[in-house]
């Protein structure tokens, strides 16, 4: 069978819709057929017609640790919140890292994950880890470069996405005043660290997030040991940063619809507590307290919750720290103050298990950053074959509003009575 004349004697509009509903995985196969469709599937028309469908759909991926090794698995976020056919969702499986390494997670943009991890099967012997970024959907991995360093220091790893240039680039701080570096992902030229000048030294205290082309991360001056939050423009490589005093409560930074949010969820007695600070204008420096309380009822339970993330909806995800039978994210809707608990299945071993669970919100395939390598990373096998039970379930829980405070205490507002 000639494939180019099969594609010839089809529209090619109607041909990028049909391969436009495909996943990642079997694009990257079918442009190993021929030249034709090699060049077709790559084309600027199709790749964004491709983001466009996937960002209708996007998922929510998270990685499952146990027993030495670390699975990926995404499965659908809700789009309809009174739709009961969305209440049990199917975890598909992508790919897993095998037990000689183990990914110390560093961030998450744009559809790549940055950590560090130990590679027995890439690194020789006495190289101990390796900076890699990696998209967990495909397989595709990039490997950074070493850097040699003087001395034993630690590493924060920074991965952050310029959207006018379409260019990822990983900024690296060591746990000193100097030796501090950017790599350029994508280019043409062999990878290779540059150094970088802090305007002010500083030890990061958390993961970093990147949101519309700056990445944030929180930290601390070397100085005047005071807290501060790093505004690191990724295109024109530029510092600026943030002081606020309540940054000693943000347990980690999330994106919330577009803007920078610093986050604290505690689990006290029979309530879970969420406080959000919003940074309303970065050059004022002005914040936003939201405040709120969850009672620990039928769709939040007992399980210890964390925050994976705010999806494109405005939607607050909550998930479980560890594997359970069953296992569910919670999303929490502010607009219609609203809690969905979606329950996950699926028949992997590694979901039979309490093991621990790391989640990323809103995941979207795309296929224009095409900048790593395309043999896997690590062992894959087949996509589970999922069975779903349609069972009716308790998903909707309605209750008072998250408020606005503007108070600087420590307590909460808007506890719910049950």
């Amino acid at each position: 069978m000639n494939g180019g004349e099969n594609l010839d004697s089809i529209p090619t509009d109607l041909t990028f819709e049909i391969f436009s509903r495909l996943p990642t995985k079997s694009i990257g196969r079918f442009r190993c057929v021929s030249k034709l469709w090699g060049s077709m599937l790559r084309c600027p028309d199709f790749t964004e017609l491709f983001l466009t469908r996937s960002s209708a759909r996007p998922r929510l991926l998270f990685a499952v640790e146990g027993d030495g090794e670390c699975s990926f698995y995404s499965s659908p976020q809700p789009h309809n919140p009174y739709d009961e056919s969305s209440l049990v969702v199917a975890a598909d499986f992508h790919m897993k890292f095998s037990k000689d390494m183990w990914p110390d997670f560093r961030g998450f943009t744009s559809g790549l994950l940055n950590f560090s991890s130990k590679w027995k099967s890439f690194w020789p012997v006495h190289k101990d880890s390796g900076r890699v970024i990696c998209n967990p959907i495909t397989g595709q991995y990039a490997i950074l470069p070493e850097l040699i360093k003087k001395c034993q220091v630690i590493e924060y790893s920074f991965l952050g996405f310029d959207p006018i240039d379409n260019q990822f680039k990983v900024l690296l701080s060591m746990d000193c005043k100097i030796n501090n570096h950017i790599l350029t992902l994508g280019t043409h030229e062999k990878m290779r660290w540059r150094n970088i000048k802090y305007p002010l030294a500083h030890k990061p205290l958390c993961k970093g997030i990147c949101i519309n082309g700056v990445l944030y991360y929180l930290a601390r001056s070397f100085g005047a040991r005071s807290d501060m939050i790093v505004c690191f423009d990724v295109r024109s490589e530029k510092f600026k940063f943030v002081e606020y005093e309540r940054l000693c409560f943000f347990q980690q930074l999330i994106n919330y619809k577009g803007k920078l949010c610093g986050i604290k969820l505690a689990h006290v007695d029979d309530v879970i507590k969420l406080r959000l600070w919003v940074l309303k204008d970065e050059e004022k420096q002005e914040w936003l307290k939201y405040v709120n309380t969850f009672p620990k009822n039928e769709v939040l339970g007992s399980c210890k919750f964390s925050v994976a993330g705010v999806n494109a909806r405005g939607e607050i995800v909550f998930l479980e720290y560890k594997l359970s039978k069953p296992f569910y994210a919670v999303y929490f809707n502010p607009d219609s103050n609203t809690l969905q608990r979606v329950e996950i299945q699926g028949n992997h071993e590694m979901l039979e298990k309490r093991n621990t669970v790391y989640a990323f919100v809103d995941y979207v395939e795309d296929l224009k950053f095409n900048i790593m390598k395309t043999t896997y990373a690590a062992t894959s096998i087949s996509p589970l074959e999922q069975k779903l039970k349609r069972t009716a379930a308790l998903s909707t829980n309605k209750f008072d509003a998250m408020c606005l405070s503007d108070d600087d205490d420590d307590e909460f507002t808007g506890v719910i009575n049950t």
